[in-house]
């Protein structure tokens, strides 16, 4: 019975990657998409590629994710971890259905921690507070500060060129700028997916807890990520892209750049799993303030805000239903 239900967490893992990635695609594509740099569907081809690269880069966030809980070993371990996916996975769905940008990051640990203390197993409070919580909140606001500034150096360092030809010139920047953040994506939310599947296999028997990731494991959540992401996430593209605020090339070049170079440095120094989502969003917030306060939709962000905020909590209480209606399945004691 253990391999039956380790083989189905992992499906509904490789899933959970799946709707992250076209969930998510629009975090890697809309700016560039909405400033006409790139047409959707090249868009999304490099996407699919960068994110696959970026999933083979590192294994420091999967660790990370795999340590947030701790699940009994055998069936019972088993099932909070797929009662925290299929958590995950409902409320990516349902902040999907409504075009709103949330994190699939946020959503997968709130469904773990909800799963884990529906079922009384542990959870490893101060991982997650510094590797998440902290993350949650410092990120948005880094990629808020530095996009503003960076947008800033932009209009200052250019101010005497002709407005057309610069702009033209980040149209094209923005391919590299684009493709930089698809790699981030996958370097941070493949990794998550990674970390699931590991904590399915150590809680089988079939991995120790201080294993490297199998070669297998790797692949096939690179792949699940880039097939989500070429299928496309165009209800939360048009909220990125257009509802927030109205993008020129050198705005989307620099939300790009602040995003992707936020999301390097936390999985490679901190090796925190923060949002993609958040990142971005709140770096075309920076560059969008450049213009004035004004220009920025604050009734969409708002909008926004409240399902970041709900996310955990909602993916949580998810997850904790379908713990009970999974331990009632399958008749657990």
């Amino acid at each position: 019975m253990d391999l039956a239900i380790v083989i189905a967490v992992v499906v509904v893992a490789l899933a959970f990657d799946y709707t992250n990635g076209f969930h998510d695609a629009a975090n890697a594509i809309a700016t560039s998409v909405s400033t006409r740099a790139l047409t959707p569907r090249i868009a999304l081809t490099i996407a699919a590629v960068m994110n696959f690269v970026g999933a083979l880069l590192g294994q420091e966030v999967a660790h990370t994710v795999s340590d947030t809980i701790t699940p009994p070993d055998g069936n019972h371990g088993l099932i909070i971890v797929m009662a925290g996916l299929l958590g995950a996975i409902t409320w990516n769905l349902v902040t999907w259905y409504f075009g709103l940008p949330s994190s699939s990051s946020h959503a997968l640990i709130g469904g773990l921690v909800g799963a884990a203390l529906a079922a009384g197993a542990g959870v490893h409070w101060k991982t997650i507070v510094d590797k998440v919580v902290i993350p949650m909140v410092g990120s948005p606001v880094v990629g808020f500060c530095a996009a503003f500034l960076v947008m800033l150096s932009i209009m200052w360092i250019f101010r005497r060129r002709n407005p057309h030809r610069v702009q033209r010139g980040f149209r094209l920047a923005q391919t590299l700028s684009a493709a930089a953040l698809a790699l981030g994506h996958g370097l941070q939310d493949a990794q998550k997916t990674m970390g699931v599947i590991f904590l399915a296999l150590v809680a089988g028997g079939y991995a120790g807890k201080d294993d490297d990731l199998p070669l297998w494991v790797i692949i096939a959540a690179a792949s699940a990520i880039s097939a989500g992401t070429y299928a496309g996430g165009w209800r939360i593209m048009r909220t990125l892209g257009r509802r927030i605020i109205a993008l020129d090339p050198s705005r989307g070049f620099a939300a790009e750049s602040v995003g992707a170079a936020v999301l390097y440095t936390t999985a490679f120094v901190y090796h925190a799993p923060i949002s993609t989502t958040h990142t971005i969003t709140s770096a075309i917030m920076g560059v969008g303030a450049t213009k004035r306060l004004s220009a920025v939709r604050w009734g969409v962000a708002r909008t926004i805000l409240t399902a970041w905020v709900l996310t955990f909590p909602a993916a949580g209480a998810a997850a904790a239903l379908m713990y009970a209606v999974l331990r009632f399945v399958f008749q657990l004691p």
